[in-house]
Formats: structure tokens, C-alpha cells, sequence
């Protein structure tokens, strides 16, 4: 099949959809997801006060990485994404979600070769990025400061 054949089966049979509606729900449920993490850390907050906001910080993550992680593995957070798109990627708990979903699909196939080999198929590329520019942002910081 050439290109503009594909190319025209793809549109024939592609479903449409309002980049508006996609749009405003990205944005409802990743400002849901946002204002749910928020909370937590508003409740924390009061819960122990004497927390600095740190430590807060890194329990709130604890916290919505596990209830991403929690959804995903009853099927719940799947759902979410059909319709919420970006808006349930983005979040902290996308992360989580990209994680575990490959982790419960190769389950079958044993816990090292398969869930463990696994569990950063899509998480990891991003994971290997993040750290890489991290070093370069760090290597030229550090090589302009030796300027100054």
C-alpha cells in the first residue's frame, strides 16, 4: 500500500474527534489529578506540622504515584485515560501508571524476564532523558561557574 493510499484509508476509517472536547478534558482531569495532589498535601500539612515542606512534598508523590499505580492495576486509571488523554499522562501519576501497565501485561511470562524486564518499557526512555539533560544542565552550570 503507497503512502497516499494509506493515507486515505487511515481518514476514511480514522474516528474524528473535537480537539476542543480532547482539549478541555486533558485539562479537567489534569487539573482534577492536581488539585487532588492539593489536597494531600494540605492535609498533611495539618496532620504534621512539623514537616517541612520537603518531606510533605515527597509524601504527597508517595502518595499519588501509589494511587496511580492503585488504579491502574484494577483497571480504573485505563479508563481515565480514554477520556482525560495528556491530562492523565502528565501527572505524576501518568508516571506510575506508565510503569505498572507494562509490569501487569508481561506478568505472565515471569517476574524477572517479564514483569521486572519490563516495567520501564515506556517509563524508561523518559527516565534515561530526564537524567541525561539533568547531567548537560548540570556539566554547563558548573563549566559557567568556573567562568565567573
Amino acid at each position: 500500500m503507497e503512502d497516499k493510499q494509506y493515507m486515505e484509508y487511515i481518514h476514511a476509517h480514522a474516528q474524528k474527534s473535537s480537539h476542543v472536547t480532547t482539549l478541555l478534558w486533558a485539562f479537567l482531569v489534569g487539573g482534577l489529578i492536581c488539585c487532588i495532589g492539593q489536597a494531600f498535601g494540605d492535609i498533611y500539612r495539618a496532620v504534621l506540622p512539623d514537616w517541612d515542606k520537603s518531606k510533605i512534598a515527597a509524601l504527597v508523590s508517595m502518595t499519588m504515584i501509589f494511587l496511580g499505580a492503585f488504579l491502574t492495576a484494577i483497571g480504573v486509571y485505563d479508563k481515565i485515560g480514554i477520556h482525560a488523554g495528556g491530562g492523565s499522562i502528565v501527572p505524576i501519576t501518568g508516571f506510575a501508571n506508565s510503569v505498572v501497565s507494562p509490569a501487569m501485561e508481561f506478568n505472565k511470562e515471569g517476574i524477572v524476564l517479564g514483569m521486572m524486564a519490563k516495567m520501564f518499557v515506556i517509563a524508561g526512555p523518559i527516565i534515561v532523558a530526564g537524567t541525561v539533560s539533568s547531567v548537560v544542565t548540570g556539566l554547563i552550570y558548573w563549566i559557567v561557574g568556573l567562568f565567573n
